[in-house]
């Protein structure tokens, strides 16, 4: 992994004469940042990404900051936190988008679909509560987030992290209820065995 030691002259001519200092202190903390980015176990190709985040605002408030070390790794560990929820909330959007695509499939049998809604139903039933009217709402009544929300008294602001919630334990469901090979073929396929 490469840092960026030229990013302070690109940003700001005025920041040149620090330059030197910042670069040096690069190189001293470069071991450390390497190994809490393997900590967080984030991709090398989107560590850079991280990593060039973190730097560009450690740069950008490089005058203003007390110590550079502790506030760059702060930064960074936060960094790497928001990246892997933001990678489970794409797991989970790419799960409700599919479960709705399946449940609209017009060329789709009615006998088809009539399973996947038993099986989605069976799955539900395990879920707490809240979940349940939450994805029974979502995928047998086809209610968009915002309806979701007024239906149930629900912010429209808090909605989407609700649903991620129950999305994630229909997911957990799921996993613990088929084995994983199973998990990639539709439910009329597996039926049919």
């Amino acid at each position: 992994m490469m840092l960026y030691f030229h990013i302070v002259p690109m940003l700001a001519p005025e920041l040149t004469e620090t330059a030197k200092p910042f670069e040096e202190f690069l190189k001293a903390v470069e071991p450390k940042l390497k190994r809490l980015l393997a900590a967080y176990r984030v991709p090398s190709q989107d560590a850079e990404d991280v990593l060039h985040e973190a730097l560009l605002a450690l740069v950008h408030r490089w005058e203003q900051v007390r110590d550079p070390e502790s506030w760059l790794f702060g930064t960074l560990r936060r960094l790497c936190c928001m990246y892997w929820r933001g990678r489970k909330r794409r797991v989970y959007s790419t799960m409700d988008s599919t479960i709705l695509e399946w449940l609209s499939d017009p060329i789709a049998p009615s006998q088809e679909r009539a399973d996947l809604l038993c099986d989605l139903e069976t799955l539900i039933d395990r879920l707490p509560s809240r979940c349940q009217s939450l994805l029974r709402l979502r995928f047998q009544l086809g209610y968009e987030p915002l309806e979701v929300a007024r239906k149930l008294g629900y912010r429209a602001s808090s909605i989407g992290k609700i649903t991620t919630r129950c999305l994630a334990a229909l997911s957990r469901e799921l996993l613990a209820s088929e084995p994983a090979e199973a998990l990639s073929k539709p439910v009329a396929v597996r039926r049919a065995r």
